[in-house]
């Protein structure tokens, strides 16, 4: 779907891309970094809005330097700022974007349509889009990104302004992309967990260089530890202290999980990671939750969490030299 050849981008005084060589396959891929790191460049630079100053990069095997409006027809963007016009509705909107993308008047209005259902916005699609809200807004601007039926998507930050709830929703939608009807997607993203997720695949670039590319089963593979959640009783109002202190007490090496990255929902318990000493690490763990009568939200085995990768990727890609990393496919 994308690939990229030492491709750089350079300003006087700051280099956004940094000869990055990347392959990415169909799916849902998740190119994360800090603000800054040269997501928004590379999605400019992939739609050929930007020029770089050195290397090369295909887009649905497209040059992106000489054939970008043949790109722009056959993938849909969201950028990350605010563009919606005020005083005019989803419908208005996503009918004239999908004009400019090619589609006579009657098929653009039946994929608006459809589009607007699509992303739960098909009640309020004759509504001026100023009275909506952050979340309605970015439903819209998904949408437009959509209506014409791309084979890519490139979603930049698409959470961005969110709450939890609005946050979740929009994931789900992004995932639903690409499995319900088959459109492959780039969504960047600052936020590590939310690639977990979502997507097939990650991409890690810090300071416009590549640190990792791979599936995200290859970043999460499983630890040698349980991650235990309980939930406290009248007995014992702290139960992660009072489970803590009775494993240790049996010989096993416990930890708070919020030092490894791991953190329980909210209101739903606290969770303990316990190393895996034995086969029977399990039921001195189940025997000393019933013991102390505490609730048993889960035990299950941890999975690395991509932000525990993060540095440790960022600390060896320093010193090795500059490679190709290709996402598995799909």
């Amino acid at each position: 779907m994308i690939a990229t050849d030492s491709l750089s981008k350079r300003y006087p005084r700051v280099t956004a891309l940094d000869r990055l060589s990347v392959d990415i396959t169909a799916g849902v891929t998740g190119l994360v970094g800090a603000n800054g790191a040269g997501k928004s460049t590379l999605i400019k630079i992939l739609l050929g809005l930007s020029p770089a100053t050195e290397g090369r990069a295909e887009v649905l095997g497209l040059d992106v330097a000489t054939r970008g409006s043949e790109i722009r027809e056959r993938v849909g963007y969201m950028p990350e700022h605010d563009c919606l016009p005020p005083d005019v509705s989803a419908t208005e909107f996503v009918v004239h974007m999908a004009r400019m993308s090619g589609l006579p008047p009657t098929a653009a209005r039946e994929r608006t349509a459809d589009t607007l259902r699509h992303v739960g916005l098909y009640e309020e699609r004759y509504r001026p889009m100023g009275g909506y809200s952050t979340g309605m807004k970015q439903r819209v601007k998904l949408a437009q990104a959509l209506v014409h039926d791309p084979r890519l998507v490139l979603l930049d930050e698409p959470t961005n302004g969110l709450d939890p709830v609005g946050r979740d929703e929009m994931l789900g939608l992004i995932r639903r992309v690409y499995t319900d009807f088959g459109i492959s997607v780039l969504v960047t993203s600052h936020l590590l967990g939310e690639l977990e997720r979502t997507c097939d695949h990650v991409v890690v670039i810090d300071g416009g260089k590549l640190l990792r590319s791979s599936s995200t089963s290859d970043f999460t593979q499983a630890t040698g530890s349980l991650a235990v959640e309980v939930t406290d009783t009248d007995a014992h109002p702290d139960g992660t202290a009072a489970l803590a202190a009775a494993l240790a007490a049996a010989g096993l090496t416990v930890q708070p999980a919020g030092r490894a990255g791991e953190s329980a929902p909210a209101g739903s318990g606290h969770v303990l990671l316990v190393d895996v000493a034995a086969d029977d690490t399990h039921d001195v763990v189940r025997d000393a939750v019933v013991d102390l009568g505490l609730g048993l939200v889960r035990m299950e085995q941890r999975r690395h969490r991509i932000a525990e990768v993060f540095q440790s990727d960022a600390s060896a890609a320093s010193h090795q030299p500059h490679g190709r990393g290709t996402a598995d496919a799909a």
